[in-house]
C-alpha cells in the first residue's frame, strides 16, 4: 500500500509525516486534528486538509529553520488535497 491507496486520510497524512518527523508522526498528526480541527482524528476529511496544512506549517516551523523542509513537506501534504473525491457517488440504479 505504498501509494496510500485504500488508506483513510489520516493515515495517508500519518505516512507523509512520519517521513520528516519519524515515530513522533501519529502523535503528532493526532495533535493537530484534535487541537486545531476539534474532531477524532479518524474523522479527517479533505475538506479540513488546508487548514490542517497551515497549522502543521506554523507548528513544523517552531521545530526548524529549514524553509526548504518545510516547504517539500507541506507541498507533499497537498498533493493528497489533489487526490479528493469529487462527491461523484457514481451509484447507478
Amino acid at each position: 500500500m505504498a501509494n496510500g491507496k485504500g488508506a483513510s486520510l489520516y493515515e495517508q497524512v500519518t505516512r507523509v509525516t512520519h517521513v520528516y518527523l519519524g515515530p513522533a508522526a501519529g502523535r503528532f498528526i493526532s495533535r493537530q486534528v484534535e487541537s486545531h480541527l476539534h474532531k477524532p482524528p479518524e474523522q479527517l476529511s479533505h475538506k479540513d486538509l488546508r487548514e490542517l496544512i497551515d497549522w502543521i506549517r506554523v507548528a513544523v516551523s517552531l521545530l526548524t529553520d529549514d524553509s526548504e523542509i518545510i516547504e517539500e513537506y507541506t507541498t507533499e501534504l497537498k498533493k493528497l488535497a489533489k487526490d479528493e473525491p469529487t462527491g461523484n457517488n457514481s451509484k447507478k440504479h
